[in-house]
Formats: C-alpha cells, sequence, structure tokens
C-alpha cells in the first residue's frame, strides 16, 4: 500500500509518537515519583502519593517497552549502536528502574519507619534518574554521537560515558528531568487536595519555569554554537539501507536549517512554550486538568522540536559524519515496516482504549479518608 520512502517518514513519525506517548504516560509517573520525598511530610501523605499512581505505572511501562521494541523493528541499526554506545547509561536507566516494582509493592507492607523512608528514596531515585539520562542522551545526539561502522557495519563507539556527561547533555538533561517532574506534579495536583496539592502545584510552577528557561537556553546554545549535520551528496530515499553511502558535513546551524525551509514547523517548538505557559496558567488557577492536557502539549513540542531539527539525521556521527544515520538508511526492510505499520494500526488503538478505560474507572481524589478506607488493598 505505501511505497518504501513513505513507510520510512511514516516510522520516523511514529517512533516520534511512541517517544512522546511514553514522556506523557510514564512521565507523569517518574514526576510523582521525584516528588514523592518532598510533597509528603508524614508517612500517611507519601502513601496518598504512591496511591495516585500505584493503580496504573505498570500498565504506562507498556509505552516504554513499546517504543524500544519500535527502535529494535524498525530502526535496527540504531538500536545497535546506541544500546551499545550507551550501555552503561542505559544500564543506569534500568538499574534505576528496579526500585519501582519493588519500592511499590514491598514499601508499606512493613510499618517500619527506616524500612518505608528507604523505599521512597528508591520511587525517587525510579522517577529521577531515566528522565535526567534520557535527556542527556538526546543532547549528545544533537551533538553527534562518537561512532563508526566497519565495511561490514559492525559499529564502534570511540567515546566513553563520562564523555556523554558534557555541560549540553546536562543542560538537556535537565530540561527533561523539569519538564517530567512538572509533568508529575500537575498530575498529583489533579489526584489530591488540601496540603499536598498545594505543594504539588508550587512544585509545577517551579520545575515549569526551570523548563521553559533550559529550553531556551538550549536553543540559543545550539543557534550560537557549532551544532548540526548536513547531507552533502544526493540520497536516493526509496533505495536500500546503507548508511556508508552518503557524504556528511558537520555544519554550525543546520539544526535550523528546516525550520527555515518550511517555516511551518516553527508550530513545532511553539507547541512547548505555549504547552508550559498555558499549563502553569492553569495549574494556577487550579485547573489542573486542563493543565494536564497543556503540560501533554508542552512535552510534544520538546520532544518534537528535537525530531524536527535533525530530521532526516537520527543519529550522527561526530568520529565520522558520514557513517550518521539517517532515516533513509537506518531502517528495515519494506516488508518489515510494511508488517509492523498493520500491527501498529491494530494494536495502537487497543492501548488507547484500555488505558482510557482503567484512567476513567480509576478516576477521583486519593486522600487520606480513601486511604484509611482500602487500607488492605492501597500500596
Amino acid at each position: 500500500m505505501f511505497d518504501y520512502e513513505t513507510l520510512k517518514i511514516i516510522w520516523w513519525l511514529l517512533v516520534g509518537v511512541l517517544l512522546i506517548g511514553f514522556a506523557i504516560m510514564d512521565g507523569h509517573d517518574m514526576g510523582v515519583g521525584t516528588l514523592l520525598p518532598f510533597a509528603g511530610r508524614s508517612d500517611e501523605e507519601r502513601r496518598v502519593i504512591i496511591n495516585t499512581v500505584g493503580p496504573h505505572w505498570d500498565g504506562n511501562q507498556v509505552w516504554f517497552i513499546t517504543g524500544g521494541g519500535a527502535i529494535f523493528a524498525a530502526w535496527p541499526l540504531v538500536y545497535a549502536t546506541a544500546f551499545s554506545g550507551f550501555y552503561w547509561a542505559m544500564l543506569a536507566v534500568l538499574w534505576a528502574l528496579f526500585f519501582r516494582p519493588v519500592g511499590f509493592d514491598y514499601r508499606s507492607k512493613i510499618h517500619n519507619a527506616t524500612w518505608r523512608s528507604t523505599w521512597d528514596w528508591g520511587l525517587f531515585i525510579g522517577g529521577a534518574v531515566p528522565p535526567l539520562i534520557f535527556g542527556v542522551a538526546f543532547g549528545n545526539l544533537l551533538q553527534g554521537v562518537p561512532f563508526y561502522f566497519e565495511n561490514t557495519l559492525v559499529s564502534h563507539y570511540t567515546g566513553s560515558f563520562w564523555q556523554l556527561l558534557n555541560p549540553f547533555a546536562l543542560l538537556c538533561g535537565v530540561v527533561s528531568t523539569a519538564m517530567i517532574t512538572m509533568h508529575g506534579a500537575i498530575y498529583l495536583a489533579h489526584r489530591t487536595e488540601g496540603d499536598i496539592q498545594r505543594r504539588a502545584r508550587t512544585a509545577a510552577l517551579l520545575f515549569g519555569l526551570v523548563m521553559l528557561l533550559g529550553f531556551t537556553a538550549a536553543g540559543i546554545w545550539i543557534a550560537a554554537g557549532d551544532f548540526g549535520y548536513a547531507i552533502t551528496s544526493v540520497v536516493d530515499t526509496a533505495a536500500q539501507p546503507d548508511p556508508l553511502a552518503k557524504t556528511v558535513v558537520r555544519q554550525p546551524g543546520a539544526w535550523l536549517a528546516n525550520y527555515a525551509a518550511a517555516p511551518a514547523t516553527l508550530v513545532v517548538p511553539a507547541l512547548a512554550y505555549a504547552g508550559a505557559i498555558l499549563a502553569l496558567l492553569a495549574v494556577m488557577r487550579g485547573r489542573t486538568l486542563i493543565a494536564f492536557v497543556a503540560s501533554s502539549v508542552a512535552i510534544t513540542g520538546v520532544i518534537g522540536t528535537a525530531g524536527v531539527s535533525m530530521f532526516p539525521f537520527v543519529m550522527p556521527s561526530s568520529t565520522v559524519p558520514g557513517a550518521s544515520l539517517t532515516v533513509w538508511d537506518a531502517v528495515s526492510s519494506q516488508r518489515t515496516l510494511g508488517i509492523m505499520f498493520w500491527a501498529t494500526l491494530l494494536f495502537m488503538p487497543l492501548i488507547v482504549a484500555y488505558t482510557s478505560w482503567a484512567y476513567k474507572v480509576m478516576a477521583g481524589k486519593v486522600t487520606t479518608a480513601w486511604l484509611r478506607e482500602n487500607e488492605h488493598s492501597a500500596y
């Protein structure tokens, strides 16, 4: 039904949708976890906070698993190169995520202050570390990742873990962490009341401002720095993948070229600002549902800005620019992309439907009174 070039674009969009879906759905769980030790001042308040996300955090992990699986199937060279180059960073994400299932399940099973406090900080790590590392990873993608390919397309990473922690990448990590924490704070304000809600609204305002300032600083840094790569050879966008069949140069300002070529794409970064500002205004007025939707729009704008800026690049190489991976040459076969497209068309609505149903069933405020009434079933 679709030609190869169209399928490549479709899967660039679908991977973006999955990443945004993960950031919105699992992101607010992580944001709540990040705020747990601070928004809850007593054990009962912390149990209230945990139970705002407790019933569905594991369901939201589907977005994370599906996103990783989609990258593996649609962009196998990106998956292989990224997971080898970012090996220790990815392990750090997994180690942090280990705290979430055991933290949710075991935290309240023993009436011991030290036990519960330890798991509270474990849930904090599980919430704060992944968005920080994902932001750092995106910062490194924007700068170019040090890798090259042999003639047999075996990738070699030439950097180190500590090189990933450069100033620009850390700034992107701050933007990502602030964005997810703002999103979680808004969700927490929507599901709670009283002192917890007040603290959550304050946190949303604080981290929303940090996100806006960091996002602006990153944009200025990109515009004034030497960021960007450009393809200088003719590329057959419908050809079979061959990442070594092109020439690429490092070109300052190249990440802004798409906006000049297609001014309509400026809508994407505008969504980040408009969504964040509307979210902050809405949460100040107690319109938490509107704030959550607006925060989701802001997340879409931030992640979308990175994708639009780099297009058609997915993973540029700073070691050998010609080995950079793009939408055109990092993909699977046409048949694979086609089969996956129809599978996605079938299963994505099911995921959205059961997620929507679950949130509808579990809607409402989580309060200390509710917690006491459900003492034996609540986390």
